[in-house]
C-alpha cells in the first residue's frame, strides 16, 4: 500500500522550513512520495493577496527540484477561486484508491479542524499529520480526526517573516534556498 503524504498550503514563498518539513514527513512517516499543493485561495484568509500562482509554483519547483519523492500538484490552482481540502483529498483517493493519505497541517489549525468543509468526510479520507514549530503546545485531535505530530525539524521561520524581510530590504538567502530568493530578486515579488 501506498502511503502518500500531501503537504497544501500557501507557499508564499517558499522557505527552508517547508523543505525540512517536507524531509522529516518522509522519513517518520515512511511516505512512498510527497505531494506539494499550493493554494488558489485559503478560505482561512479570504482577504490575502498572495504572490501570483505563476510565481509560487515556480518556486516551489525550485526549491524541490531533484527531489524524487516529492512532487508538485497543481490541481488547487488550476481549479482556481477558495481552494478546499476536502476536494483535494477526493481526487486523491480516487487517483490512488489503494493508497493510506497523511494531510499536513500546522499546529494552529488542530483545533479548527471541525470548521473546515465537510470535516467528517476529511477526517475519514486521510490521517492529519501536525507540524510542529518552536514552543507549540500539543493539542488533542478533536473527534473525529486522527494523526500523529511531527518529530523532526521544527524552525521558527515563517512565509510572512520572509515576506517582511523583502520589504525591508533586508537578506533571506539564509531561510529560502537560493534559487527561491532569486526568484523573488528577479521577478521583484514582495516589495
Amino acid at each position: 500500500m501506498q502511503r502518500i503524504g500531501l503537504y497544501g498550503g500557501s507557499f508564499d514563498p517558499v522557505h527552508l522550513g517547508h523543505l525540512l518539513v517536507a524531509q522529516a514527513a518522509i522519513e517518520e512517516l515512511s511516505l512512498t512520495r510527497l505531494f506539494l499543493i499550493p493554494t488558489a485561495q485559503s478560505p482561512f484568509k479570504p482577504n490575502s493577496q498572495p504572490a501570483p500562482a505563476e510565481n509560487r509554483l515556480q518556486m516551489l519547483c525550485l526549491a524541490f527540484a531533484g527531489k524524487t519523492n516529492c512532487e508538485v500538484d497543481e490541481q488547487e490552482i488550476r481549479r482556481g477561486g477558495i481552494s478546499y481540502t476536502v476536494d483535494t483529498l477526493r481526487d486523491y483517493a480516487r487517483r490512488f484508491p489503494q493508497a493510506e493519505f497523511f494531510y499536513l497541517i500546522g499546529a494552529d489549525n488542530v483545533a479548527k479542524l471541525p470548521e473546515w468543509r465537510e470535516a467528517t468526510e476529511l477526517a475519514r479520507l486521510a490521517q492529519f499529520v501536525v507540524v510542529p514549530r518552536p514552543g507549540d503546545v500539543d493539542v488533542p485531535f478533536p473527534a473525529p480526526f486522527r494523526g500523529v505530530r511531527l518529530e523532526g525539524f521544527p524552525l521558527g521561520v515563517s512565509s510572512s517573516q520572509i515576506r517582511a524581510r523583502v520589504k525591508a530590504g533586508l537578506p533571506i538567502e539564509q531561510l529560502v534556498p537560493s534559487a527561491v530568493a532569486e526568484c523573488i530578486r528577479n521577478n521583484r515579488l514582495y516589495l
